[in-house]
């Protein structure tokens, strides 16, 4: 019975290999289609097929419409967790990335046997003496830098760079233009990725204590600011890193972009630090550098001399000291309600200026044609914050000048007069109203500003045709 039973199965194993299979078979295709039709199934089967059908239309509809409207982006991604895989991964990732990219530069040797390149195969212009190149030398020197240096310098020989250069009559470009090209673009790109390593979370832009990490390393390497004691290096870096957030910046949000620091003059004046300070830099050149060692020093020792009571901030009382008390007292005033912090508490010092809020502060005075100064001086002067100036505003400004002014012993104004000629200087858009715009556009917007927050910016513009002249005067000692 027991061999019978195992002779069955066996049998039956045989036959199951030798079906068919079930697609094919016909009994299974009539029921599949005796289902599908929705025939023969019960009141709750064929409730679920039709909430199935509903669904999906209603996903295919939503699907429709999201691609007439557009995709919408994404503008917020949650960055990984610190000490996390993918934060790992994604430093990782970053690290070879930058490793990759500072290999393809050319390095100072490679520089240096381009110029010689460059020298060697170019031809003496005989009207002007300069060293030029045309299309058939330019793709020459290309084959040989390619040779002695490698492909890295393959990406400078391209036609549409030769197209870039000023061509003479023979249609030849100097050479010395195209290698300070090539300097330039090497240099930023050198500076893009020493930023993108102080970029923590890899966003594009750069928080306040990356920016003085940075500048912090280049401390070394800049001529002017190797001897630098170790003391003052983190309040250097601070004070050189608030003139990029102030221009880089603009809507206080406490990062800037990257790409926009390698495009400001403010990088380009701190690489002027190369330059040895003794033989190539003159007093007057490095005070007016704001990156300089003279002008840190000037700066830091200004807040110094105005906190005296040492609270490490300004009140209004001791601003007032600044450039020997010629700015008035509403210009004050309004610093300290559009640029001050308000503190949580409601002590007195909760309303004085840090040495950020200074930094700003003098940037702004110091630059006052620029867009950014004079975006953040006409916060101050819109008394009622409604973003334009009116006669009303301009007299109740000028009026404090015009009181210094008679305090100082110089003849009497007329505040219309000034009024006037402010508005012939400016000639708004809008005949009753100065605007932002206006200010910007008329390229006289730092001296307006000056005559109506600064006695002396006045003083200086009522004798501008003697300080002008005196400009223009030789010494006396040349003279003879």
């Amino acid at each position: 019975m027991y061999n019978g039973s195992s002779d069955g199965e066996s049998h039956d194993t045989s036959i199951q290999r030798k079906l068919p299979p079930a697609s094919s078979m016909l009994w299974v295709r009539n029921l599949r289609r005796y289902i599908g039709s929705g025939a023969g199934l019960g009141s709750e089967a064929l409730m679920e097929l039709e909430i199935k059908r509903i669904l999906f239309e209603i996903f295919k509809e939503k699907q429709l419409k999201r691609q007439e409207s557009g995709t919408i982006p994404s503008f917020y991604k949650k960055k990984p967790e610190e000490g996390s895989i993918s934060q790992r991964v994604q430093k990782l990732a970053k690290y070879r990335f930058l490793k990759k990219q500072s290999d393809l530069l050319l390095n100072s040797d490679d520089l240096d046997a381009l110029w010689s390149c460059l020298r060697e195969n170019c031809v003496i212009d005989d009207a002007t003496g300069a060293e030029k190149m045309n299309y058939e030398d330019f793709c020459h020197i290309a084959s040989v830098c390619n040779e002695q240096i490698g492909p890295k310098c393959r990406q400078f020989f391209s036609p549409s760079n030769f197209m870039k250069f000023e061509k003479d009559d023979a249609g030849r470009i100097a050479i010395l233009p195209f290698y300070l090209y090539v300097l330039r673009t090497v240099s930023l790109t050198q500076a893009r990725i020493d930023m993108s390593e102080h970029d923590q979370d890899a966003d594009g832009f750069l928080q306040s204590d990356e920016m003085e990490s940075y500048i912090m390393g280049l401390i070394p390497n800049l001529a002017q600011l190797k001897d630098m004691l170790e003391a003052f290096r983190q309040t250097y870096c601070r004070i050189a890193a608030r003139k990029f957030f102030f221009f880089c910046d603009p809507h206080r949000r406490g990062k800037a972009c990257i790409k926009k620091i390698l495009l400001s003059n403010c990088l380009q004046e701190l690489m002027e630090l190369h330059q040895e300070s003794e033989e190539e830099v003159t007093e007057t050149e490095q005070a007016e550098n704001w990156f300089s060692m003279t002008s840190a020093q000037r700066v830091c020792d200004m807040f110094l001399a105005l906190d005296k009571d040492c609270s490490g901030s300004l009140s209004k009382q001791e601003l007032k000291e600044y450039a020997d008390g010629t700015l008035t007292e509403i210009f004050i005033e309004r610093v300290f309600d559009e640029h001050v912090r308000r503190g949580k508490s409601s002590a007195v010092k909760s309303r004085e200026m840090d040495f950020d809020s200074f930094l700003d502060f003098v940037l702004a005075l110091e630059n006052k044609d620029t867009p950014e100064s004079l975006t953040y001086l006409f916060r101050c002067l819109d008394l009622q914050g409604r973003g334009f100036l009116t006669t009303a505003d301009i007299h109740s400004l000028f009026r404090d000048v015009h009181k210094k002014w008679i305090e100082g012993g110089n003849y009497e104004l007329c505040i219309e007069d000034v009024r006037d000629e402010i508005w012939d200087m400016v000639k708004p858009s809008d005949p009753l109203k100065i605007t932002l715009n206006d200010l910007l556009g008329c390229k006289q917007g730092g001296t307006v500003a000056s005559m109506l927050i600064d006695v002396r910016g006045f003083w200086a513009h009522d004798n501008r045709e003697n300080l002008l002249q005196e400009e223009e005067e030789p010494p006396e000692e040349e003279s003879q």
